[in-house]
């Protein structure tokens, strides 16, 4: 086959994801939207009372004593992963109830209530909002993660960005491998074309 012709061919095959990786990629260098897709939800937290004393395990690598409208909390971490203790009595401290979920999440949504709203239902550690937020609640760390209608958008751009099509894994590397390599000898034959004409 000519260079013209291999040119013409690949430049078709190649249509599709180039224009995916311009628009993907006017995007990432705008990062419209960003913001809140990402926002980084955290447990609000209050002064501690003076005094507490703490009989530390020697177990433990790391640490944190926090008060929350929940009350005190201590969280330690050991090699086997994190502990999440009543700091007075170092017993585990249970699981929250459903009331005592909605105060917590409720109490870290003042940090964006544009974003969060209200929640409207609580499954276990998972809880959505009135604006199609999902929060997951991560007891034992006092941690929590969130995501919504925007996050699962840009994540979809970036699959679209990459090459990640298909949702298995290994053909999606083959995918990407492939575009680079087409990428690459599109551009080889531009040149080839661009230099042999003068």
């Amino acid at each position: 086959m000519k260079t013209r012709a291999l040119h013409r061919v690949i430049g078709l095959v190649m249509l599709l994801p180039l224009t995916g990786w311009a628009i993907t990629g006017a995007f990432f260098f705008l990062k419209a939207g960003y913001a809140g897709a990402y926002d980084l939800l955290q447990v609000r937290t209050y002064p501690l009372e003076p005094n507490i004393a703490l009989q530390a395990d020697p177990s433990w690598l790391e640490v944190r004593l926090v008060k929350t409208i929940l009350g005190e909390h201590l969280l330690a971490r050991t090699s086997n992963g994190w502990l999440h203790l009543e700091p007075r009595s170092l017993e585990p401290k249970p699981e929250p109830s459903t009331d005592e979920v909605r105060a917590l999440v409720t109490d870290a949504f003042s940090a964006n209530p544009a974003r969060y709203g209200r929640i409207s239902g609580i499954e276990g550690s998972t809880i959505t909002t009135d604006t199609g937020v999902r929060i997951e609640l991560d007891w034992t760390r006092l941690a929590l993660t969130q995501r919504g209608k925007d996050t699962d958008r840009i994540d979809l751009l970036y699959k679209i960005h990459y090459l990640q099509w298909t949702g298995v894994n290994s053909l999606d590397k083959v995918l990407g491998a492939l575009g680079i390599i087409l990428v690459l000898v599109l551009s080889a034959l531009g040149a080839r074309l661009f230099f042999s004409r003068g």
